[in-house]
């Protein structure tokens, strides 16, 4: 296995030393062997980088949308070469089978990138209200802190959207994957982006993630992750009235109607509930069924579930890698172990690979909508079913949690429609609609502040101040 050590910082457009010697081993949680290492960075550390995103930001705030349309191009076009590379890594990294980590790990990160840099070439939006020129700025230096799930898609969806908008970013990847983003780092090298635009400083969140929030310096906090995490960083960015945009957690709902095609609506309900060995936040992790098809769904799931095959990411016929590590495995078997409704797949008897951090494609019919694998964000292979009598039963059961970040509907279209209005959460598929990356991202509720991707995404980093005439 190819060893991967990086040593160095990417702080004001060269790789720096970090301030400490201590380094953070990367695990590949197939083979469980540390493969890696990145700088355990320090406070110091985030410091310089936001020192450096300061000096940069003016000029970079200054240049016209044509610049910097042109520099995201660039960029676009130097992370476009490293795909195959982005896909190896998020491979022995996180554990994404290879297949999902070409298309989803490495193409959707690209295409929001090439949608930004047609968004930061377009003229500045400016609009006259009575006497007033109202207009957009970016609104500064911009602190990025995000998840291990998805690595460098929730990073681009953060830097490419701040850089056009005109800011100049310090990224705190996660430590559990922190490799890609050095992908992006050499990228930004090769474009020859100006120096300072965007740092990158890896380390724990306790070191590095509190020195982003809490430093005078950072204009504004987008993070992605825990609802917990996202709290605590709220509270450290509130004590300077700094802005902060959250997308957080998920435990979203999977309605079949009735009158839905129940067949293609279980298979792709499970599969979607499985993505990525269920470690997505807007996951389909309830199924909501019509009592009508229950016992027809519950069979479904059942058996679409005990197909999946467990491996080696790098194994063309695996469709579901381990867990991020063994910390995340056992938080997954916990809930399972601790679940009292009936099991009708997988399990903690099921039989896993010898090696890596799995857990079995699991699913519990008869679910108490009340209980905790109904409620809690399990991020693991889970789903669980639950029966509904009728359209209204269905929205109070989908509407009953914390969060509201994404779901489903099926059923015929304009009922669907109907239901999907109704459902409190931030995006919502009917009958299958494909994820749309230029669409605003985000949730209702405990799933977070904000909008990520596309226009929405972009005005994010941005201020509005009306000049009267």
């Amino acid at each position: 296995m190819t060893s991967v050590f990086r040593d160095e910082h990417w702080i004001g457009g060269a790789y720096v030393p970090s301030a400490s010697a201590e380094r953070i081993g990367v695990e590949n949680p197939y083979t469980e062997e540390v493969f890696g290492h990145v700088p355990a960075g320090t406070p110091e550390d985030v410091d310089l980088a936001v020192s450096a995103a300061r000096a940069a930001f003016d000029g970079w705030a200054s240049a016209s949308p044509a610049e910097r349309g042109a520099a995201l191009t660039r960029l676009h076009r130097a992370l476009a070469a490293r795909a195959d590379e982005i896909a190896r890594i998020v491979g022995l990294e996180l554990g994404t089978p290879l297949k999902i980590a070409k298309a989803v790990q490495a193409g959707l990160p690209l295409t929001v990138l090439a949608g930004y840099a047609e968004l930061a070439a377009q003229p500045a939006h400016e609009e006259t209200i009575g006497n007033s020129l109202v207009v957009h700025e970016p609104i500064g230096v911009v602190g990025a802190i995000t998840p291990w799930n998805y690595p460098l898609h929730q990073v681009v969806a953060k830097v490419g959207a701040a850089l056009a908008a005109g800011c100049t970013v310090v990224l705190k990847p996660s430590e559990l994957t922190p490799l890609t983003a050095y992908l992006l780092a050499d990228a930004f090298a090769e474009a020859d982006l100006p120096p300072g635009v965007f740092n990158l400083v890896t380390g724990t969140g306790p070191a590095v993630g509190s020195a982003i929030a809490g430093h005078p310096g950072v204009d504004m906090v987008s993070f992605t992750g825990s609802t917990r995490t996202g709290a605590a960083i709220s509270h450290a960015a509130a004590d300077r009235i700094a802005k902060v945009s959250l997308e957080l957690g998920g435990k979203s709902a999977n309605v079949i109607l009735d009158d839905a095609d129940v067949v293609k609506a279980v298979k792709v309900g499970v599969g979607n509930a499985f993505l990525n060995s269920g470690q997505t936040c807007t996951a389909w992790t309830r199924m909501l069924v019509h009592r009508a098809h229950y016992d027809e769904a519950v069979e479904l799931a059942a058996k679409t579930a005990s197909g999946y095959t467990l491996g080696d990411p790098f194994d063309a016929a695996t469709r579901l890698g381990p867990l991020a590590s063994a910390a995340q495995k056992e938080r997954v078997r916990g809930f399972i172990e601790r679940a009292t409704a009936r099991l009708v797949a997988g399990g903690l008897d099921a039989p896993v690979p010898g090696q890596g951090h799995f857990v079995a494609p699991t699913v519990f019919a008869d679910v108490d909508p009340d209980s905790e694998i109904a409620q809690e964000e399990i991020f693991g292979p889970v789903l669980s079913i639950i029966p509904f009598d009728d359209d209204d039963e269905a929205v109070a059961i989908a509407n009953n949690s914390k969060y509201g970040l994404a779901g489903a509907v099926w059923g015929s279209d304009a009922r669907a429609v109907a239901v999907a209005r109704r459902l409190r959460t931030g995006a919502v598929d009917v009958n299958g609609g494909s994820f749309n990356p230029f669409a605003p991202f985000g949730g209702y509720k405990q799933s977070g502040i904000g909008r990520e991707l596309g226009a929405y995404g972009l005005t994010e980093f941005q201020q509005v101040k009306a000049i009267q005439r």
